[in-house]
């Protein structure tokens, strides 16, 4: 992302505005000049998130939520919201899906907001195999309020007196293929890299952002175990993140409870627990950097998933195991 006065103001130096407003460290200044979208610990969970192809796609009617608290101690860290349901559409035969998600995250003097729509269409492709095809339409708002910032030179034009703020139309779409052992897809988001103006003077590039995914469910033989292995790759093609996460998952009664850990190259190491309750999944999640910040600096993540069978149509047609907690 890039933010910037227009005309005069093109050549304002980001690094030292976000260090004077916000002061954190390099790696925070990095996530604000990298990546515009959050990063959350659990996002086997959180699959519409990234990628619109995933809406409706396991039979089922799914509401799901998480707050992150990222950089804890630091004045001004990040804070993210997200909130999203989705459920199939069944209409001349195929299956269809269809979501709505609601997104904001503040980040210093910057808050960022959005609402979105998701259609996704299913086909089979192979015996127990779908693949998914997801567009997403929404309508993305930034905004910069650097009034309780004190400055040196309150005069100075690079830095906004009052509240600042603009929208623009956001796109998104994937693909995704999955089945009950193994999911993966591949999507984009902010396709058209919308540059947001918030007045005569400020205006906000939106990078276009891209997602690799994937996951499986290994059950080990003669157990209520099952390891979920997954990863997931976002980059805007000058920056890039991996993860990769493994969890423990222990079954027994139409119960769950289940542990997990992950890593991001030069990044963070990821530890998280949770459980599943009569279609109830709640999860905690810990993100300890590996650089830069002391561990108890980290992220803190809850996020809440709440699953229903929807019985629309005769018994046993939406009936499979869902992926949607892999």
């Amino acid at each position: 992302m890039t933010v910037c006065p227009v005309n005069n103001f093109h050549k304002m130096n980001l690094k030292r505005f976000c260090y004077i407003l916000i002061s954190l460290t390099m790696v925070v200044a990095q996530r604000a000049a990298a990546q515009n979208e959050a990063q959350f610990s659990d996002y086997t969970r959180l699959k519409s998130f990234y990628n619109p192809a995933v809406s409706g796609t396991d039979g089922m009617l799914n509401v799901a939520a998480a707050y992150a608290m990222q950089f804890v101690g630091f004045d001004n860290a990040p804070k993210t919201l997200y909130v999203g349901a989705d459920m199939p559409v069944y209409f001349l035969n195929p299956h269809h899906g269809a979501g709505v998600s609601l997104f904001s995250d503040d980040f210093g003097i910057f808050n960022q907001q959005k609402i979105s729509l998701q259609y996704a269409y299913n086909m089979k492709i192979a015996k127990n195999t779908k693949l998914a095809i997801g567009a997403q339409f929404g309508m993305i708002t930034e905004k910069i309020d650097a009034s309780g910032i004190k400055l040196e030179d309150p005069s100075d034009p690079a830095f906004p007196t009052s509240a600042v703020n603009g929208n623009h139309v956001d796109l998104g779409a994937g693909i995704y293929v999955y089945n009950p052992k193994f999911w993966g897809g591949i999507s984009s988001m902010h396709l058209t890299a919308p540059l947001i103006e918030m007045n005569e003077r400020y205006q906000y590039q939106i990078d276009r952002m891209y997602y690799l995914m994937g996951g499986c469910n290994i059950r080990l033989k003669n157990t209520f175990l099952t390891l979920q292995p997954s990863f997931l790759v976002m980059t805007d093609m000058d920056y890039w993140r991996e993860d990769i996460q493994c969890k423990l998952k222990y079954e027994w009664d139409g119960k769950a409870m289940f542990i997990g850990a992950g890593y991001s190259p030069d990044v963070s190491a990821t530890f998280m627990i949770g459980g599943n309750f009569h279609g109830v999944s709640l999860c905690y999640s810990y993100q300890m950097y590996t650089s830069g910040i002391d561990m108890v600096n980290g992220s803190h993540e809850l996020s809440l998933v709440y699953q229903t069978e929807l019985d629309l149509f005769k018994k046993g047609r939406n009936k499979h195991k869902s992926v949607r907690f892999l």
